[in-house]
């Protein structure tokens, strides 16, 4: 019997062999992507230094306020153009974009084009 293999395990494998080319400087730090059952979350991370430098997700109040769903594309968005605000006010304007093991479709193209339309550049 063929066994199948659990999307989660895919998915971190996947992510492993991603973080072995992608890094985050200091000059140009690593936008994260991440999303479970209920919630989107993003974080710009500076790798040299070990740090994250901003983080955004669907669970912070003034996000969350303005949804009605917190696992959806529109909230994919919404963390965005959060995370973009948030870079910009801190000086980052360009960043890698690590999909963290994710297919670059959906709720993970909605969120990179936010922040993409908000200011960000990768």
């Amino acid at each position: 019997m063929v066994k199948k293999k659990v999307r989660a395990e895919v998915r971190t494998k996947k992510h492993e062999r991603l973080r072995f080319h992608l890094a985050g400087t200091a000059e140009k730090p690593r936008l994260s992507v991440f999303k479970s059952n209920k919630h989107v979350y993003a974080q710009i991370i500076d790798d040299d230094a070990q740090r994250t430098l901003c983080a955004a997700s669907t669970m912070e109040k003034d996000i969350k306020a303005d949804l009605e769903k917190t696992n959806d594309i529109s909230a994919a968005e919404a963390v965005g153009t959060a995370i973009a605000k948030k870079a910009l006010d801190a000086g980052i304007t360009t960043v890698v974009f690590d999909r963290g093991g994710y297919v670059y479709q959906g709720k993970v193209e909605a969120l990179a084009d936010a922040a993409r339309e908000a200011g960000l550049n990768f």
